[in-house]
């Protein structure tokens, strides 16, 4: 059986005793079904990977004594996603595929055509942590709070670049633009609502010195398919997937 992956908050190192919340000592107990002796392995976005082997179990708790370390902790790249959420489960495949896909940072954004009122932040963390635990990262995403895009753009960091997905005539195919851009640096994707910009949101973000402006091909993509075509291409040809042994790129901060 495969070993149960489990991101936990306390400092890991060789011997170190880790006591697991009530939620995910349920988890290895009633659902995986583990038992004393049985291994998990565990990260903490710090300290790399360890294995660790389940030393004592109560009704509502267990405890975990670290073993061997199994991969130290690497930088990975620092791509943010902004996105104006959207309505239904779809919303929590973002966070989940967001987190697949290496975003540091996940961002929903508030926008004039956006239809959700309301954005249960607390749900897409867990969503996203759950997909971390699965796909192996050694850190999580963090899940902002949503803002107005105009907010966003006004506190827009100097050094990060935005991959913005534009559908007016003109913009760049994406991966001709992604192809002519330096690899590393700090980026973020913006994806925008299913009715797309308001005129005045899209002069708005090209008015950004910042911003690169691309389309996302000839054919109209949900908002959830467009987040994870322009990260999946921004990974291709400039983040992590350039390495075909899974290594970090070369300048990843």
């Amino acid at each position: 059986m495969t070993e149960p992956r489990l991101h936990v908050d306390a400092d890991l190192g060789a011997g170190a005793a880790v006591d697991l919340p009530k939620h995910q000592a349920h988890y290895l107990r009633n659902v995986m079904r583990l038992g004393a002796g049985a291994a998990v392995k565990l990260f903490n976005g710090r300290d790399g990977e360890w294995r660790a082997a389940v030393d004592r179990v109560s009704k509502n708790s267990m405890t975990l004594t670290v073993g061997e370390q199994l991969r130290p902790q690497a930088a990975e790249p620092d791509l943010w996603l902004l996105f104006a959420p959207i309505k239904g489960r779809r919303i929590d495949a973002i966070a989940e595929k967001a987190s697949e896909l290496g975003c540091a940072e996940i961002r929903p954004v508030l926008t004039e055509r956006t239809v959700v009122a309301r954005v249960n932040v607390e749900r897409l963390q867990a969503n996203a942590v759950e997909a971390a635990e699965q796909c192996e990262r050694l850190t999580l995403p963090v899940v902002r709070e949503p803002e107005p895009l105009g907010d966003a753009i006004a506190r827009w960091p100097a050094d990060r670049r935005l991959l913005y997905a534009d559908e007016r005539a003109g913009a760049a195919p994406i991966a001709r633009a992604l192809a002519a851009a330096e690899p590393g640096g700090r980026w973020a994707v913006l994806i925008g609502p299913e009715g797309g910009f308001a005129p005045a949101e899209q002069d708005l973000v090209r008015a950004l010195p910042q911003a690169l402006p691309v389309s996302l091909g000839p054919r109209l993509l949900r908002a959830d398919t467009a987040c994870f075509a322009a990260l999946a291409l921004w990974q291709a040809h400039l983040g992590d997937w350039r390495d075909g042994d899974g290594g970090q790129s070369d300048d990843a901060p």
